[in-house]
């Protein structure tokens, strides 16, 4: 079984979908899903539909739930159903206390993406940028819209979309930093321009975007950025940008010579070299 988290929720067999549209049953699946090929408890999966309200009739309703998984895995299954030895409770194993979504040997997006992440993020670390502009691009490329988008989600799926969500962030900005350290500021300003709009809260992305704009010859354009974001963090949270932001903007108004792409620092991980 191939799983998609990593956007609108996908399983498939062999090219197959697995199509689960009711709502409850839904989130089980995606749960067992989200930690496919580990057992995840009864409690864990009661936790997820019911929060602390669940029905008196719960462990019935949940083995329900269980067994329309199942059958749409069948369905999915068609004509191989008879080659596993259990048929669809091969993919969807009875575990002491839960259960265990079996992909057997099956593709999982988000897993993917974490190891592609993982090695951009010690490739950064070590100052190798085409490596971590790389790896973290190939990782990004996985996704396809917010984590579990089309997912009604309860705690437990809360937590790990929204962990996946900032990770994405995190892999985004790390990714923009290794092109930036490339010299690919030119190519940069389109996408951060829109990031910024998106995220006008965001102090890493604007200090992105003033340093690509300040490296394309566009200094004042820089300067009008710190500007809205300054006016933005003071209307919405009454506050004034970070020490990084402001250094930023003393340097651009000072044309910094360690703004330019050969005054940056060989290693780690912050973009100017003046802060080091």
């Amino acid at each position: 079984m191939d799983i998609s988290v990593l956007g609108p929720f996908r399983a498939t067999l062999a090219g197959v979908p697995v199509h689960l549209t009711a709502v409850k049953p839904r989130k089980v699946f995606a749960l067992l899903a989200l930690q496919a090929d580990e057992a995840v408890s009864v409690a864990s999966l009661v936790e997820e539909v019911w929060g602390e309200s669940p029905p008196r009739s719960v462990q019935t309703t949940l083995q329900t739930y269980i067994l329309q998984i199942r059958h749409v895995i069948a369905a999915a299954l068609g004509e191989e159903e008879a080659e596993l030895p259990n048929g669809a409770k091969s993919v969807l194993r009875t575990e002491p206390g839960g259960y265990r979504l079996d992909t057997h040997g099956g593709l999982i997006d988000a897993r993917e993406y974490d190891a592609l992440a993982s090695v951009g993020h010690r490739a950064l670390e070590q100052g190798d940028w085409a490596e971590a502009s790389s790896y973290f691009g190939r990782a990004l490329a996985l996704w396809h819209g917010r984590a579990l988008a089309d997912v009604q989600r309860g705690a437990l799926l809360e937590v790990e979309a929204t962990r996946l969500d900032e990770s994405r962030m995190s892999v985004l900005h790390g990714r923009i930093e290794a092109d930036l350290r490339l010299g690919r500021h030119h190519e940069l300003v389109g996408e951060l321009c829109g990031l910024a709009a998106r995220h006008p809260l965001h102090e890493g992305l604007h200090e992105q975007l003033m340093l690509a704009l300040y490296r394309a010859g566009r200094r004042s354009d820089a300067l009008e950025v710190y500007r809205q974001l300054r006016t933005a963090l003071n209307q919405s949270l009454g506050l004034d940008p970070s020490p990084g932001i402001e250094y930023l903007h003393r340097a651009v108004l000072d044309s910094s010579p360690h703004l330019d792409p050969a005054g940056a620092a060989p290693g780690g991980a912050r973009l100017l070299a003046g802060r080091h």
